[in-house]
């Protein structure tokens, strides 16, 4: 096992050392045997009292120097210049068995000096989303921060109820925020500014450090980074829920899985978070806040762009311009190859007319798109997607134009081929929002693992059938109350 600690060479005003709080009485609920050993991690410390000592946050590790890190955000559009880790600490960095820099983060592990009089700690509930949320977007190919171990404290929490406490060990690429740059950019310290911008260069975007233009090149990479990401969201039907600007990395990792949940039925609409009540972080939003984000990231690294501050502006704003472009460009890739079409103009119209079509019928977002490749061997069936449609006549000649088009790309048709690249990018399954809450309910009231550990499973395998994955495909039943989520603070 290799560990740094890179982040801590960093100026003492990005981060503070502060320890764990004990908790009482720890038991493991979970552990990822196959993430510990890409760390170098010995998987056997799920097995020892002093594994769960040190993943509750009772021991220190010897590779472990504890910090928190400072960052500002904006939090649905307003700043709060002081915000950090209020309740997570990065433990240490490990190169992983590809040689990638990884942080080790406790979060739930107790007051830091970031705090805000809150207690530091976590539900179990927010626990078990994330872990099992994270785990199944690493699974469906998203980028993302990962969960290596999460623990029952033993001990209550305390928000609008008393609740059971739990710790997660999240892991990421890096957690350094467009919020972490906000910070910096506030304390008027140039140097420090750009200290920080050439370690994210260093860490995260190596390729640019014989740039002429660095922090510019930099901009540009976070863009293209975000748009790839959100791109990706929308492709799987997924609404992060809270893209404040302490909530983006500049990785282009997802990560803080609060209130996020997944599309149902079809709606651009669609909002689960209980806060966002003017549907700032809605389904359709998400692009335009990501530019947003981005903007406030421009703004910090103006000074690093160049010395006179009109022309720094006029060099980050025609970066921020080129974001819908990219962004555009990997929407029609993502959304075009759950066709199977080639990316273009053209295609992505089509794409358009089903979502539309799909939006009118309040039809299922992931399992039509699943079941369009079925309807590859009988073009001429009524059944399957077909019969839900509110309009069938219109589906029908969308249906036609869609296998023209096919025809037109493939020469000649091979429909397996074809549902093959559809069934390789339109997942089976996703972390339903009805079974994702029965499982915290389980597990909260319970301590029941049943439901828990079987989704653990299958959540490895999202695209392709077993014989026990097809439970996760149910839709909820129709006619059910609003789904809504809620932030684990």
């Amino acid at each position: 096992m290799q560990t740094e600690h890179s982040y801590s060479s960093l100026p003492a005003e990005f981060y503070q050392f502060c320890a764990a709080t004990p908790v009482a009485a720890p038991q493991w609920l979970a552990f990822n045997h196959a993430l510990a050993s890409e760390l170098g991690l010995d998987a056997a410390l799920c097995e020892t009292t002093a594994g769960l000592a040190i993943f509750s946050g009772n021991q220190q590790a010897t590779w472990s120097k504890p910090l928190a890190q400072a960052y500002s955000g904006h939090q649905f559009g307003q700043l709060s210049p002081r915000l950090g880790d209020g309740r997570a600490l990065l433990l240490a960095e490990m190169i992983d068995n590809k040689g990638q820099k990884r942080d080790i983060q406790l979060k739930g592990a107790g007051p830091t000096p970031y705090s805000r009089r809150g207690d530091g700690r976590s539900a179990l509930g927010p626990v078990v989303r994330e872990y099992l949320v994270s785990e199944a977007m690493f699974a469906l190919g998203v980028p993302t921060s990962r969960a290596l171990a999460a623990v029952f404290t033993g001990e209550p929490v305390y928000r609008d109820r008393p609740q059971p406490g739990g710790i997660l060990t999240r892991v990421a690429a890096s957690h350094i925020r467009i919020g972490t740059f906000q910070y910096v950019a506030m304390l008027q310290n140039k140097e420090a500014l750009q200290q920080l911008a050439d370690y994210v260069i260093k860490r995260h975007y190596p390729q640019l450090q014989h740039n002429t233009e660095p922090y510019l090149a930099l901009l540009r990479a976070v863009c293209q980074a975000q748009a790839s990401l959100v791109a990706h969201w929308m492709s799987i039907g997924f609404i992060h829920g809270v893209m404040n600007t302490d909530n983006m990395t500049v990785s282009g990792e997802t990560i803080d899985y609060g209130p996020c949940a997944f599309l149902d039925s079809y709606d651009p609409h669609t909002v689960f978070s209980s806060i966002d009540q003017q549907g700032r972080y809605a389904y359709k939003n998400q692009p335009a806040i990501a530019q947003w984000n981005l903007a406030r990231l421009a703004e910090a690294l103006l000074p690093l762009l160049h010395q006179d501050e009109q022309q720094a502006v006029a060099l980050a704003t025609a970066v921020l311009n080129e974001f819908p472009a990219m962004y555009q460009q990997q929407w029609q890739q993502r959304f075009c190859a759950k066709l199977a079409l080639t990316a273009n103009d053209k295609n992505a119209a089509l794409v358009q007319q089903l979502l539309d079509l799909m939006a009118a019928s309040q039809l299922d977002f992931t399992l039509t798109f699943r079941l369009l490749s079925e309807t590859l061997n009988d073009p001429l069936s009524t059944s399957g997607p077909a019969e839900f449609f509110a309009d069938s006549s219109a589906y029908q000649s969308w249906h036609q134009s869609w296998l023209q088009q096919l025809q037109q790309e493939n020469t000649p048709l091979n429909t397996a081929e074809i549902q093959a690249r559809m069934n390789s990018v339109n997942p089976l399954f996703i972390p339903r929002n009805h079974q994702i809450e029965q499982i915290i309910l389980d597990v909260t009231t319970q301590q029941d693992l049943t439901l828990f550990n079987q989704f653990a499973v299958d959540l490895k395998s999202p695209f392709y059938p077993t014989p026990d994955n097809a439970r996760w495909a149910e839709a909820p039943t129709p006619g059910g109350a609003p789904y809504r989520t809620f932030c684990g603070t």
